[in-house]
């Protein structure tokens, strides 16, 4: 089901200010700039190879990536792996042990369906399923 590592989040206080270092310092080009309304966070991703780099920003005091923010600082957030199928993704962590944070998929960016394990299921690291298509 997994396919490939589909993005990096790394959670910034301002993508005004990151995208100077990801544009001139690494010479990356950001794909494209949105707003997930339903997480508080602004996204913007960058393109290198097949993987993809979002940074995440958050619109709201109370959106997790500024609860990220204010206990872990700026940095990476969360993995992304591609599933031909989340929803079976979820339900294969779920019976192996894992601690999941969305029991079905929901619309994230790019109108991608994602859902994430709690890291502590996860060595410490958020885990995040995402479709390969947009729907």
């Amino acid at each position: 089901m997994l396919q490939k590592i589909d993005h990096l989040g790394i959670a910034v206080h301002s993508i005004a200010e990151a995208r100077h270092f990801y544009e001139k310092v690494l010479g990356l080009t950001c794909e494209k700039e949105e707003e997930v309304e339903s997480q508080k966070v602004r996204t913007a991703f960058f393109v290198l190879g097949e993987t993809h780099i979002e940074l995440l920003e958050p619109t709201a005091e109370d959106s997790p990536i500024a609860k990220f923010l204010a206990t872990r600082g700026e940095g990476l957030h969360h993995v992304a792996y591609r599933s031909t199928d989340v929803t079976e993704q979820l339900k294969q962590a779920k019976e192996n042990g894992c601690k999941l944070i969305h029991e079905t998929p929901f619309t994230g960016a790019g109108n991608k369906q994602v859902a994430f394990l709690h890291p502590k299921s996860s060595h410490g690291l958020l885990t995040e399923f995402c479709s390969g298509e947009q729907k």
